[in-house]
Formats: structure tokens, sequence, C-alpha cells
């Protein structure tokens, strides 16, 4: 039986992915900012002990959620270009979009009810 925090839900397009890696500036524009429903973008990196406790909390949050939140993770050490051009300065970095607009962000580790609260904000925005 696998752990329910640690699976990912992928397809081949990303287009229905409810968890999904950005690649590079060109990737963010066509699964995140052309997204219909509302994304989360995981600012992550690989040598980041925070982001390493992040990172499961969020996929498993964003999971729970079937669909009505997408969450997009975008490693600052291959995805340069993006993290640069939403000012991230440091990971990890969660910032919301909606509509091809940001719309919350933060900065640093939240405990579990902090990131209910902030993915229940964003969805109700």
């Amino acid at each position: 039986q696998k752990n329910s925090m640690l699976s990912r839900r992928f397809c081949d397009d990303g287009s229905l992915a409810v968890i999904f890696d950005i690649e590079n500036e060109e990737d963010f524009a066509e699964k995140v900012m052309k997204s219909s429903i509302p994304v989360l973008v995981d600012f992550y990196a690989d040598w980041c002990g925070p982001c390493k406790m992040l990172g499961p909390r969020i996929e498993a949050k964003v999971t729970n959620r079937e669909g009505i939140v997408r969450l997009a993770k975008v490693n600052i050490d291959y995805a340069a270009d993006v993290a640069m051009d939403y000012e991230v300065n440091v990971v990890p970095t969660v910032i919301a979009m909606k509509s091809g607009q940001v719309v919350a962000r933060f900065e640093g580790v939240k405990a579990d009810d902090e990131l209910d609260d902030f993915i229940d904000s964003v969805i109700e925005s």
C-alpha cells in the first residue's frame, strides 16, 4: 500500500495533472498562466531542508482538494528564469495564481492549519 502523502498525480501532457513540474518559462506560461483553475506554485530546491518538509504536505493538501486547485513544482536550480520572474529570493516560496495573476504568496514553512487557510482563501477569492 502506497503512502498517499508521497504519491503524485501526473498525466502525460500536464493539462489535467493536479501536481506537475515546471521546466522553463514556456512551460510556466502554458501550464500555469493559462490554467482555468487556481494554481499554487511551489518554488523549491533539492538541497533545501524546509522545502523537503513543506513539499509533501502541500502536495497532500492539493491532492485532497480533488482538482479544484493545482500545484506547480518549480526547482529553482533548473528553472531559475521562472524564479527570477517572480522575485523568489528564498526557498521555499509559494505563490498562488488565478487567471494568470499572483493573488497571494508566502515564504518558508507554514503549519498545517495555516496551509489550509492559505489554500482555501485562494480557492474562495
